[in-house]
C-alpha cells in the first residue's frame, strides 16, 4: 500500500459511519481532535527512537504517518498538496529554505 493509496482510503472515510470505522471515528471529532491524536503518536515515535527500539519505532512511525494523513484529511489538506510543497522545495539549500520562512 502506497501513502496515496492510504491517503484515498482516509478520505473515503468522511462519508463513512463512524460506528464503522476507526478513521471515521477521528474524522468526524474533527481537526483539532485529529491533530491532538498526530501530536500523541509522534511523541511516542520520538520516546522509541530515543530507546533506540527500531521495531517499535516502525511500528510508531507507521501510526504517525497514518495519522499526519488522517490530520491533513479532517483539514481538507491533499496528499498532492504536500508533495507539491515538497517538489518545490526539492534543489533548495534546507537551510536556505528555513531562512525564507523567517
Amino acid at each position: 500500500m502506497t501513502l496515496d493509496d492510504l491517503f484515498q482510503t482516509i478520505e473515503a472515510r468522511k462519508s463513512a459511519d463512524p460506528d464503522s470505522s476507526w478513521t471515521a471515528q477521528l474524522l468526524a471529532k474533527g481537526p483539532e481532535k485529529c491533530a491532538e491524536k498526530f501530536g500523541e503518536e509522534a511523541i511516542e515515535a520520538i520516546i522509541e527512537a530515543v530507546k533506540g527500539d527500531k521495531e517499535r519505532l516502525t511500528s510508531e512511525a507507521a501510526d504517525v504517518l497514518y495519522h499526519l494523513l488522517v490530520m491533513l484529511a479532517a483539514s481538507d489538506v491533499t496528499l498532492d498538496e504536500v508533495l507539491r510543497e515538497l517538489d518545490r522545495r526539492q534543489g533548495q539549500s534546507g537551510l536556505a529554505e528555513k531562512a525564507a520562512r523567517s
